[in-house]
């Protein structure tokens, strides 16, 4: 189904993992996709990784999509502003925004063992390059009233996320899209974070020493087993997710709001790109066994969401 004909996005942090997903199933539903990162040909990854933007783009193209790659680094804000500049100049339109960049790697430090400055930035290179993104691309969905902005995110709830920084930004980035839906609903852009299952990523593949074609033999490694690797997903889940939240013309009503992958899939009807969904019980099991006796037995994570996008007027359509 090519439900996204016509339609332009910008993947924010294309490179791999579940930018790389997202990319390819926007292209599949025949968007045309800026894929944007750091990585290109010929520039190495900072992270020691292989995969580029190029390829990526490449993989929009072979979906049945139109993929751009651009090199950005979102934290450099004059490169952002190019970026959109540019989008607006060649596509004289942007109806999706998809935020999957990272910032560094979290040190998992508890609250005692980091220091304000070091947890200071950490929390503001992942989360602030976010708001100037968003804040370059609204002006742009704002003048035809129609965007989505999508944040992806680690879990549905507001529960602590395993050290105080990293808790700090997660729960900022589900902040940010309250208040985007709050400020943007008037220019007709919805704002929604998205949470994916447990992804076979190239590094998570790659770190089980398995392909994407054998990647049940990861099965053997006791933590993978553990993790509910039997119920993995593909990112190609998460993008065919963002693909049907983006051609949702009521998509407005779910602004605000936090949803799982899992979750819109049952709404929407797609799987996951082997025709089938998930073996979601066996990510039940494996993170009920973590709750009651693994390593997370301790942490309060399931503590739903309560926040309401408040309406004085009826939602667009």
């Amino acid at each position: 189904m090519r439900s996204l004909d016509g339609r332009v996005a910008v993947v924010a942090g294309a490179t791999r993992g579940a930018g790389r997903g997202i990319a390819r199933m926007l292209g599949e539903a025949g968007a045309t996709v800026y894929c944007t990162g750091r990585s290109v040909r010929g520039q190495a990854s900072p992270r020691g990784r292989a995969e580029t933007i190029d390829e990526t783009a490449e993989m929009v193209d072979a979906a049945g999509g139109v993929g751009i790659p651009v090199r950005v680094d979102h934290t450099v804000d004059a490169e952002v502003a190019a970026l959109f500049e540019r989008v607006e100049k060649q596509s004289k339109r942007l109806d999706l925004l998809v935020n999957v960049f990272t910032g560094p790697p979290a040190t998992w430090a508890n609250f005692l063992q980091e220091t304000p400055a070091d947890g200071r930035k950490f929390v503001e290179a992942w989360f602030w390059p976010r708001i100037a993104t968003a804040w370059h691309a609204a002006p742009i969905m704002a003048t035809k009233k129609a965007g989505v902005i999508v944040e992806l995110v680690e879990q549905d709830n507001v529960g602590y996320h395993g050290a105080f920084y990293f808790d700090v930004m997660e729960t900022l980035l589900k902040r940010l899209i309250f208040g985007l839906a709050h400020d943007l609903e008037a220019s007709g852009i919805a704002a929604v974070a998205v949470a994916p299952g447990f992804m076979r990523t190239e590094a998570i593949l790659d770190g089980f020493g398995v392909t994407e074609a054998n990647w049940r033999d990861g099965l053997k490694h006791p933590q993978a087993a553990a993790y509910g690797w039997g119920g993995s997903e593909t990112p190609c889940f998460v993008g065919r997710a963002v693909a049907a939240l983006a051609a949702d013309p009521l998509v407005m009503t779910k602004s605000g709001g936090i949803y799982t992958a899992r979750a819109l899939s049952d709404e929407y009807g797609f799987t996951d790109v082997s025709g089938k969904k998930p073996d979601f019980q066996v990510m039940d099991e494996a993170l009920k066994k973590a709750m009651e006796s693994g390593p997370i037995a301790a942490l309060k994570r399931n503590v739903p969401h309560a926040w309401q996008q408040v309406r004085r007027d009826p939602a667009p359509a």
